[in-house]
């Protein structure tokens, strides 16, 4: 029996999820959290084989309880279920340490597959796995990063750009304009060369902003 544990801070998701692994033979679910933090302690506590769970969640962002896991029990493994289908995040995610990566769109058809499949190999959604290899051979051609100087301002709304953020919803939260939030964002861009969120990504995780707790400064 594979002991499943879900954190996704969409409840009807969950749902969802918990009914499909639930009918399916040999799985079962242990356990659910709808925030980083929630899910770290719950998983030490309860040490699922497999830790099914989205990047944008509240409080500690997947990718931070992520790391935290891996260090409380390495042998766990996490398959990330994301609406993110960047293959920027695929190939930082599975370089760290992930056993899977499945889009939300394609779940009912891929995630009962990947919990099998980890077991032996890590599972990536045949829906972009092109897109991934265009991404690892970008990478190939080119290591090397900008490097510049940003604002606390200008950091902190790409952070949340590579997090998934609308520029209204980040707007919202540091209690600027939409506008100003552009604004930060284009200075930013031209700072580092940038012309693609995609970049943005690529940037933020290998600068570790994704494996930190959002913070408003």
């Amino acid at each position: 029996m594979i002991k499943v544990f879900l954190a996704d801070d969409h409840e009807v998701l969950r749902d969802g999820l918990k009914a499909l692994i639930q009918n399916t033979e040999n799985l079962e679910v242990v356990g659910e959290a709808a925030d980083g933090n929630t899910t770290v302690q719950m998983v030490n506590e309860l040490r699922p084989d497999v830790v099914v769970m989205d990047i944008s969640m509240p409080g500690c962002n997947g990718f931070g309880a992520f790391e935290q896991i891996k260090k409380l029990a390495p042998e766990i493994k996490v398959v990330f279920l994301t609406a993110h289908e960047d293959p920027s995040f695929v190939h930082q995610f599975v370089k760290a340490g992930a056993a899977g990566y499945i889009l939300k769109r394609s779940a009912s058809q891929e995630l009962i597959k990947s919990l099998f499949a980890i077991q032996d190999s890590v599972y990536i959604d045949p829906a972009i796995t092109g897109q991934l290899l265009v991404q690892m051979r970008s990478d190939l051609d080119s290591n090397n990063e900008p490097v510049v100087k940003l604002s606390a301002r200008e950091r902190k709304v790409l952070e949340m750009v590579a997090q998934g953020f609308s520029n209204k919803e980040i707007a919202n939260t540091l209690s600027l304009s939409v506008r100003t939030v552009e604004t930060y964002k284009a200075r930013s861009m031209t700072k580092l060369g940038f012309t693609s969120r995609s970049e943005i990504v690529r940037y933020a995780l290998k600068q570790g902003w994704l494996a930190q707790e959002p913070s408003l400064v």
